[in-house]
This record gives C-alpha cells, structure tokens and sequence, in this order.
C-alpha cells in the first residue's frame, strides 16, 4: 500500500483529489494539509511514501516545503502537482529534488499513475514542460536576489526585508536595482511580475 499526504490549500480540491485517491486499491491517503508550514511535520508523523504537494499554498511554499523533506525525510518522494506549468517553475522544482511535477489539468489516472512511478524512485515530468524548459533561459538572478524580490512581492518593504535576512537597507536596494536591472524591468513592480511570469519566484 502507497501511503499518501495531499497539501493543497482549496478544500474542494483536496477533497476531490482524496476521493479520487481513495478509489485506487494500493494508495492510502493517511493525510491531509491546506498550509505549507504543516507538510513537514505532518510528514514527520505519518511517514507516508508520497507527498503530493501543491506550489502556491499559504505559509511555505510547496517547494520549499518539498526541498524540506528532502533534506529532512529523504525517503519520503514529493509530487508537486500544480497549475503554475511555467518552465522556470519547473526548473525550480526539479532544484528542490521533487520526484515528479504534473499540472492539475492532467487527465485524473495520471495523478495516481504518476504517484506509483515516484513511490518506486522514478521521475515524472510533463513532457511538454519538460522540453520548454529545456529550451527556456536560465534565470538570471542570484539566490539572494530571489529571495529579496520574492519578500518584495509578498508585500515586505525594504526596512522589513532587511531586518528579515540580517541585511543594511541599502544592501536590499542594490540586490532590489541588481534584479530590476538583470530583468530589463521598467521598476520593481515590472521585475516581479517578470520573474513571476518566468516561474523564478
């Protein structure tokens, strides 16, 4: 028996993606979380075989959540199953050692065929993702860089990010002028969208 963890945050949806689950003889949804801050943990308790994990949740994002359990709980496999299909966000997942990245408009077998390919260590990527981003550029910023724009984005003002990360105001700007520059962004605004819109973020 395959014993799964679902995070999704949209009830409806995790409640669909149980119940499809839960028609499948060998896979056994033994439990279910809507925030991100909770996949570890949880993983920790029930040590299922997969964690199915959803990108945009509230508290951690899912690959991070994902890159956790792979420095924390390496035989747990992480499947991020999403709608954010853009090759920088496959990239990104792939760096946090996901097992298999499928979109949520993937014909329902897919998920638990996919599921069963990662409990036994292969991989499972969309092939059309797959060759966009082999074909997609690499993303330009630096960690940091990200990482300052990502607060940026989640509403963090400079004083805020910098206090954050251990960092003078004036470090935060230039990372911030580094990002908008590398991005031939118009302003900050436009930098994130444009990092967004590649999946870097």
């Amino acid at each position: 028996m395959i014993r799964v963890v679902i995070a999704e945050d949209v009830h409806m949806v995790r409640g669909a993606l149980v119940a499809l689950l839960r028609l499948e003889p060998d896979i056994d949804v033994v439990a279910e979380v809507a925030n991100g801050d909770d996949i570890l943990p949880t993983a920790r308790t029930t040590q299922p075989d997969v964690a199915v994990i959803d990108i945009d949740l509230p508290g951690k994002d899912g690959l991070t959540a994902a890159a956790e359990i792979h420095e924390h709980l390496p035989e747990i496999r992480t499947l991020i199953l999403t709608s954010l299909g853009r090759p920088g966000t496959l990239r990104r997942a792939l760096a946090a050692k996901v097992g298999g990245f499928l979109l949520k408009d993937a014909p329902p077998d897919k998920l638990a065929s996919a599921i069963r390919e990662v409990a036994v260590g292969r991989r499972v990527v969309d092939s059309d993702l797959a060759l966009a981003a082999w074909d997609s550029a690499d993303c330009p910023l630096t960690g940091r860089e990200i990482e300052v724009l990502r607060m940026a984005a989640n509403g963090s003002n400079v004083v805020d990010i910098a206090a954050h990360l251990y960092l003078s105001a004036g470090t935060v700007r230039n990372y911030l002028t580094a990002a908008v520059s590398k991005l031939n962004a118009r302003n900050r605004v436009d930098a994130i969208r444009i990092a967004k819109d590649s999946g870097w973020l």
